[in-house]
């Protein structure tokens, strides 16, 4: 990770760690970069196709990066409010030279992002990036040698409205499911999000009975208390109206969480797990394979063993589940948080095709909901964020590690683990305990939680 991008975009707080001024000189490197790149595939004009999430900043980054795009001589097609995963998916089928989407996923509206695509809609080059970075630290120092050229005449480029793009990713999902929902009566949260008409659109077109909540987007609500980091209300909904399942995206529609008809809240490892058991059954489970991360469930890992199924473990970051499933054949991969990868139908997260296949699977095989993840047994986790001022030197520091290790080791003598990471998008530590007693795993949580939180504040002094 670089001192602007992290492992999912550049990502910070509004005007604060993520500028308009970021997002202009963002467009005027990509309009020379890819203008200029030895493995461009077509010539004339550089065509780069953006997308981007309600929050109220959203705009103001599009506007920026359309700007910094056509000074460069580059033509920006706004695809305006989409999902992340459409943008990959026009990007690759449309022949674009690059897609950008502006989203700060599950963060608040106060935060936001971008996100970089290559041509086949796959999470851009470390060399793009890379070059972006020491673009955006010669413009930060004042150096001459951040002044690219101007486009002039006709070789400005243009904006273009591409709607269409948009409308072909919808009508492509609904083409994906290969049975009627009819009659099934399926609850949808959009986060207030990307997904917050386009979701509902796709399960009405497949004859679905929708509940949509927070699907009223005012540019400032995005992912508050709402969406697949908090499905509580998702939840009380599906049992108020006795809806058969339940499907709760973020912000930008990349991740899916599911509730089923009795309650029970199911995230990105269950969901793993009913898949793995229907592509097996369907013979479409390549090498009998998943790919998860670090924070994946031991229960989840030890259920699909009893299933014959092998789980790899990588990184956290759905970039990085990829590249494993790509070294490996894997068709399935994904992780806890609900980014849920099937390389049959695309190269990153997308939450509207986790809940189409779930569905699906579930009328094929005429099963309750709940059906699906029977088999499945978790072990007890407990996760906590500590909001940190220097993520790094904190996990450096010999306090918190020895923190860290008195945890590891209590967790031990429970059969357990100890997980603690920076994160990639924030701010944060991220802990993660997971031991067989309940109790003891929310207990070191709590522990290790507050013994970080002083470490950090020493540090500060």
């Amino acid at each position: 990770m670089g001192k602007y991008f992290g492992t999912d975009g550049f990502r910070g707080e509004v005007n604060v760690g993520l500028t308009a001024r970021h997002a202009y000189e963002i467009g005027r490197y990509l309009g020379r970069a890819l203008k200029n790149a030895p493995d461009r595939q077509t010539a004339g004009r550089v065509r780069v196709v953006i997308g981007k999430d309600p929050r109220r900043s959203s705009y103001m980054y599009e506007y920026a990066l359309s700007a910094g795009l056509t000074a460069s001589g580059a033509d920006a097609y706004l695809l305006h409010v989409t999902t992340t995963p459409s943008v990959a998916f026009v990007t690759r089928t449309e022949g674009f030279d690059c897609g950008v989407m502006i989203s700060a996923s599950h963060n608040p509206y106060t935060d936001n992002g971008i996100k970089i695509f290559d041509r086949y809609g796959e999470k851009a080059d470390e060399g793009l990036i890379l070059g972006i970075e020491e673009h955006l630290s010669l413009v930060e120092r004042g150096d001459e040698m951040a002044n690219l050229k101007y486009a002039q005449g006709g070789d400005v480029g243009r904006t273009v409205d591409h709607a269409a793009g948009r409308n072909r990713y919808i009508g492509a999902l609904i083409g994906l499911c290969k049975t009627s929902l009819s009659g099934v009566k399926i609850g949808l949260d959009m986060a207030n999000g990307s997904t917050f008409f386009i979701a509902k659109s796709v399960f009405d077109s497949l004859g679905a009975i929708t509940t949509a909540i927070h699907a009223s987007p005012d540019g400032t609500n995005i992912n508050g208390a709402c969406g697949s980091t908090h499905p509580e209300s998702l939840r009380q909904c599906l049992l108020e109206k006795g809806l058969d399942m339940a499907f709760a995206f973020d912000g930008d529609g990349d991740r899916c969480i599911c509730v089923d008809e009795r309650g029970m809240i199911r995230d990105g490892d269950a969901i793993m797990y009913a898949m793995a058991r229907e592509l097996g059954r369907c013979n479409e489970l390549e090498n009998s394979l998943v790919v998860a991360t670090v924070m994946s469930n031991s229960g989840f890992v030890r259920s699909l063993r009893d299933l014959g199924v092998s789980v790899v473990k990588t990184q956290v970051g759905d970039r990085y589940v990829y590249e494993k499933m790509s070294e490996t054949g894997a068709s399935l991969g994904g992780e806890q948080s609900g980014h849920i990868i099937f390389s049959k139908h695309g190269l990153t997260g997308d939450g509207i095709v986790t809940a189409i296949k779930l569905a699906e699977t579930c009328v094929e095989n005429k099963k309750k909901f709940s059906e699906l993840f029977e088999g499945l047994e978790l072990y007890p986790q407990t996760l906590k964020n500590v909001r940190v001022g220097d993520k790094y030197a904190l996990m450096k520091s010999p306090a918190a590690l020895a923190a860290i290790a008195l945890a590891e080791e209590k967790a031990t003598e429970n059969f357990g683990r100890v997980l603690v990471r920076p994160s990639g998008t924030e701010r944060a530590v991220r802990i993660l305990v997971e031991c067989k007693d309940t109790a003891l795993c929310k207990r070191l949580a709590e522990e290790l939680h507050m013994a970080l939180k002083a470490v950090d504040s020493a540090l500060s002094d």
